[in-house]
């Protein structure tokens, strides 16, 4: 079995980008989701929202290449914290509800899925949602075929300027769309010919600019290795920080710990909590208890 983290199967980098559905029980219009990093890689999948219909390869049209991308964003209200370090499972239901407003006929017909090849979040993360070779159903009558369509989840109020991390995803997506879908050089905005205020001034500076990777580069993903069962090891301690330190391996020690009988919220973010019941379980198998996560404490959780 592969693990699981908040209801999400990671499954391995080498398995192919479409995997069929029966194969987990799940639907091929679910989400694959990329841990933030500068590669796509580790892939994850979300379960798709009740009542989605499940799709077939064939169902899409298929596009063999396209000038390039263009860039949207939601044109509605969005959560003023939805970059918060706890904040991801907001992006996760906020595509879930537009790929159920796309299905419902919300844009005035009803799509076979959500409208976009790629979607963005402010956590580094690129949600694949109908993906490379398929045609998109949010440019535009006409213009579909020419571009692939990237949505950001920014919007006219609340969260309107993309962060340094949905910039990261975007260029992510963007190389993406080029290395797997034959996407061409363009990058525009949706407004680039079809009247619409999409993707609103910050995002489309960023267009205009020629979409730009920022300075700084985001933190590649903990990434755990199992041994016999048994996480080894990562190789970062684990402490209390500003911002909080988050993880995959940051989830696996909580969830171990609530195993164990320890009342912790098991999200995969370091807080106060966290470090008090850290001490706590350092101090019962005889370790200093510093609230830190050290090899040492490590190691003995899974002894």
């Amino acid at each position: 079995m592969f693990p699981c983290q908040d209801g999400v199967l990671l499954v391995p980098a080498v398995l192919p980008i479409y995997i069929p559905a029966h194969v987990f029980g799940l639907t091929v219009a679910e989400w694959l989701n990329l841990q933030p990093s500068r590669e796509v890689t580790p892939w994850s999948r979300f379960r798709a929202p009740p009542g989605t219909p499940r799709l077939r390869p064939g169902d899409y049209t298929h596009v063999s290449s396209t000038r390039g991308v263009k860039i949207h964003y939601t044109g509605g209200p969005i959560p003023a914290d939805i970059a918060g370090p706890k904040k991801h499972k907001l992006c996760v239901q906020l595509v879930h509800q537009i790929q159920q407003m796309h299905m419902s006929g919300g844009r005035g017909e009803k799509y076979i899925d959500i409208g976009y090849n790629l979607i963005c979040c402010p956590h580094s993360y690129v949600f694949i949602g109908r993906g490379a070779h398929r045609v998109p159903a949010a440019n535009g009558p006409g213009l579909n075929s020419q571009h692939y369509a990237v949505l950001a989840l920014v919007g006219d109020s609340g969260f309107t300027k993309p962060n340094d991390a949905m910039l990261h995803a975007l260029r992510d997506a963007i190389e993406y769309l080029r290395d797997k879908g034959d996407a061409g050089n363009e990058i525009k905005g949706h407004r680039d010919g079809y009247a619409t205020s999409c993707p609103g001034g910050p995002l489309y500076a960023w267009v205009r600019a020629g979409a730009p990777r920022p300075d700084e580069p985001v933190e590649k993903p903990i990434r755990l290795v199992y041994k016999d069962s048994v996480p080894v090891w990562p190789g970062r301690v684990i402490k209390l920080t500003d911002p909080y330190m988050q993880g995959n391996d940051v989830h696996a020690w909580q969830h171990k710990l609530r195993k164990r009988g320890w009342t912790i919220d098991v999200d995969g973010v370091y807080g106060p909590q966290s470090k008090a019941v850290c001490a706590g379980y350092q101090e019962k198998v005889g370790v200093k208890p510093t609230g830190v996560i050290d090899e040492e404490t490590w190691d003995i959780t899974w002894s």
